[in-house]
């Protein structure tokens, strides 16, 4: 039987895997916290690694927290870029396949279009220089990984958007949220389903891959949206992200094409909505 180790487990994408898990019994499953590996150690980790001999390996672990990797960019990088190495470096020593998470922060958010996997990348905050250092690394140190970017994402675990609007809209009246900077989300139990789907696919075609739910909107349109779901009688305003600073600067545009990954494994992407209805069911 074929060991699947998923990192991060205890984060958004890591629980919705978790929950997945149990329709495929065919794989062990070994879902792996901060302490069974250990991302910011990277001599522990190459050890941690060598224990489990997983099959494969969702790498889901991540430095996220975009505001404070301004002030912590030595862990940021050693989490994002250097683990990530680490990683790949094991998956192609051991002929292991891997499956690795990155972001739509790669991109400056200048383009008007729909950004596809051959778009220019260039970062505008640390997070994003980070996890583009990683894409880099795992597809030089094993150039047999499949590395999928998204964006926006939300489950009913962790900390994201959804939750904490559907919290605020309860606690208060009026809420301001930016209008300017346009993408997708993506519901994470979309995404974990993509990642076994790709697993069982007749064909790994290595690569950059874009994933994220269908839809252009804004932060403020999906704010509304949330409202619409819950039925929350919270007034929602739309700014410009000129009225709400935050130490990393954010993409304005980071809409991903996801024309390849529809194409190559054949997926049904879902729209945006009808994954968010899911979240108050």
């Amino acid at each position: 039987m074929q060991k699947i180790l998923v990192t991060g487990a205890n984060g958004q994408l890591g629980s919705e895997l978790e929950i997945l898990s149990s329709s495929y019994s065919n794989y062990e499953w070994i879902f792996a916290d901060r302490k069974k590996i250990t991302l910011d150690d990277l001599e522990l980790l190459k050890s941690q690694l060598n224990v489990i001999k997983p099959d494969i390996i969702f790498n889901c672990g991540a430095y996220t927290a975009v505001d404070k990797a301004e002030s912590e960019k030595e862990l940021a990088f050693k989490i994002n870029h250097l683990a990530v190495a680490s990683i790949a470096k094991y998956a192609a020593e051991n002929k292991v396949k891997l499956i690795h998470i990155s972001t739509d922060y790669v991109f400056d958010g200048f383009s008007s279009i729909a950004l596809d996997e051959e778009a220019k990348t260039n970062p505008i905050n640390v997070y994003g220089e980070s996890k583009l250092k990683g894409e880099i690394a795992c597809l030089k140190e094993n150039p047999e990984s499949v590395v999928i970017r998204t964006s926006w994402v939300y489950s009913k675990f962790g900390n994201n958007f959804v939750k904490t609007m559907k919290r605020l809209m309860q606690e208060r009246e009026e809420l301001n949220v930016v209008n300017d900077q346009i993408g997708s989300p993506t519901y994470a139990g979309d995404l974990a389903q993509v990642m076994i789907d790709i697993l069982e696919s007749l064909q790994w075609i290595p690569g950059i891959y874009n994933y994220s739910n269908e839809g252009e909107i804004s932060w403020y349109e999906f704010a509304l949206s949330i409202k619409d779901f819950g039925d929350y009688h919270c007034k929602i305003t739309g700014i410009p992200s000129s009225l709400y600073p935050t130490p990393a600067r954010r993409p304005n545009f980071s809409l991903l094409d996801k024309t390849k990954i529809k194409t190559i494994y054949n997926l049904n992407v879902p729209d945006y909505k009808e994954s968010l209805k899911k979240i108050f069911i």
